[in-house]
């Protein structure tokens, strides 16, 4: 299950924003009360205000019984100096436009009952057409005229869009605090796994495989890994419409699981107690089936609702959350080579797939943030991504919802690395973290040039290109100055001489080969 889920969730390893710059907004009101509908608008025709105070307001008239082709049967007294809605169909925006203005209409909306697209026509056409002209939903014509039924004045205006979103602060805070959290569980767990140790008399006992834990320790194993993880994502690109669905189920089981184990933990860290019962000589932990019913209420909540763009995405986070806390918390890298080896290969194939497949693609989308986003058509998107809605693009939510996106998988490879650190911090005695700390400040370092990047390029970064470097030479640069590469490198515990640092004694070191002791 880890593997198969592993697969799935690195694969898109990516931060990209969806971009779409022809939002607009019909404002609709009777003087009292008012609504704001979605249109889209594209600038090559008369432009739209940038204000909801500088754009002019116009009585607005429902024309959907025409098609508004010519003037037959529309008298131009009804369309004067008016903004009018029309249906869309049987010719071209600049025909319906140029009609409307021979009427003398003042603004021109064409509702749709498909989906919205952004009006163009010939580049000759542009400059004969002296009206705005937007395309807006049919379904939103029919609610303005059931609640405004004394009339209507509508005023068509474009709020420009910042570059820079809050939303962007949301998604580091939660990737810096879920790294430090897991990393922090899993050096957690390590101390656990020594000082249950120590208590046998340093033999014996328990294996950390008996805990849950799954240890990468051959390089061959990274190798076939992360092969397994290309050939899924090529899989998903040519038949997406299928595995969606297998990979969203994946995700409800796994995220349920994990979001059990984490709230588990955190009611152990509060000393929250539990009572269990009996029922045919079967004990039950009450606590473990309420907690089982709440995560897996959630994981199905999200399941039936994971296209309601508007809210979802809150659940979707949480479980996102909780799936890569768990993640970090059971699978653990044995030493820093393996961390290399698979940061590395991650790396490049996060590169391969954002930068390189486009120019192999036919409409030179690369494969990774095609199945991370997934097609119009299909019956969702992958649950493979942190997602936080812009706080500042008014016009473009009020369309769909735009969204700043991180992949789990550039919050769980380093965080892997980061996982490994504060282990190796247990192994080596080191009361102040130096390691876990310096690779965390790492990340957060790596996470910040991603945005930066992205925010000057104006493009999508794969944030693997940045974060792999920062935490690897980091983590590097610290074994070294503290002369402790070769342990560092081999993921051995050994006895600690500085004064400074709690030292391990042999037997909490579980039974491990050290040097100078006989093994």
């Amino acid at each position: 299950m880890d593997r198969v889920v592993a697969f799935v969730f690195f694969s898109c390893c990516f931060f990209a924003s969806r971009i779409n710059c022809q939002e607009a907004i019909l404002h609709v009101s009777n003087g009292t009360e008012y609504r704001e509908y979605c249109i889209l608008h594209n600038h090559s025709w008369t432009p739209l205000s940038a204000k909801l105070d500088a754009a002019t307001q116009y009585p607005l008239v429902d024309l959907t019984s025409f098609l508004l082709c010519n003037d037959s049967g529309v008298s131009p007294d009804v369309v004067k100096d008016r903004a009018v809605v029309v249906i869309r169909g049987d010719c071209d925006f600049s025909q319906k436009a140029i009609t409307a203005m021979k009427l003398g209409a003042k603004a021109l909306l064409i509702a749709s009952n498909t989906s919205l697209i952004t009006p163009s026509a010939n580049d000759s056409m542009y400059s004969k057409v002296k009206i705005p002209l937007a395309l807006m939903k049919y379904r939103d014509i029919l609610e303005a005229r059931k609640v405004f039924k004394g009339g209507m004045l509508a005023s068509l205006y474009s709020p420009p869009r910042s570059r820079i979103d809050p939303s962007i602060v949301v998604i580091l805070l939660i990737a810096v605090v879920t790294v430090t959290l897991g990393g922090y569980w899993s050096g957690a767990c390590e101390r656990e796994y020594f000082n249950n140790s120590a208590s046998r008399g340093g033999g014996g006992g328990e294996s950390k495989a008996d805990g849950g834990e799954i240890s990468l320790y051959s390089p061959l194993k990274v190798v076939i890994f992360v092969a397994l993880m290309c050939g899924m994502l090529v899989l998903m690109y040519f038949f997406y419409n299928v595995l969606v669905y297998i990979i969203i189920a994946i995700f409800c089981l796994a995220s349920a699981s994990a979001l059990f184990s984490c709230f588990d933990a955190v009611l152990d860290k509060l000393g929250c107690g539990t009572f269990s019962f009996t029922v045919k000589n079967s004990s039950f932990s009450a606590r473990s089936i309420l907690l089982a019913a709440v995560c897996i209420s959630i994981a199905v909540v999200w399941g039936v609702y994971r296209n309601e763009e508007r809210w979802i995405w809150l659940l979707q986070d949480i479980l996102g959350i909780a799936f890569c806390l768990n993640f970090l918390k059971t699978i653990s890298l044995s030493n820093f080579k393996i961390c290399v080896i698979l940061l590395s290969l991650l790396l490049v194939y996060d590169v391969f797939f954002v930068f390189i497949t486009p120019f192999f693609t036919k409409d030179g989308v690369s494969i990774m943030v095609q199945v991370a986003l997934g097609p119009d058509a299909s019956g969702g998107k992958l649950p493979v991504v942190m997602r936080v809605p812009w706080f500042s693009a008014w016009a473009q939510n009020l369309c769909w919802m735009q969204f700043s996106i991180l992949g789990y998988g550039d919050i769980i490879v380093p965080g892997l690395l980061v996982a490994y650190c504060s282990r190796f911090d247990v192994w080596v005695g080191s009361s102040k973290r130096i390691y876990f700390i310096s690779s965390c400040l790492a990340y957060l370092l790596g996470l910040i040039l991603t945005f930066a990047v992205m925010l000057l390029s104006g493009m999508g970064q794969p944030a693997l290109l940045y974060l792999v470097p920062f935490t690897l030479i980091t983590s590097a640069v610290v074994a070294g100055c503290r002369r402790e590469m070769k342990h560092f490198w081999t993921g051995t515990p050994y006895q600690v001489l500085d004064s400074s640092r709690e030292p391990l004694l042999p037997e909490r070191r579980a039974g491990r080969c050290v040097e100078g002791e006989n093994c």
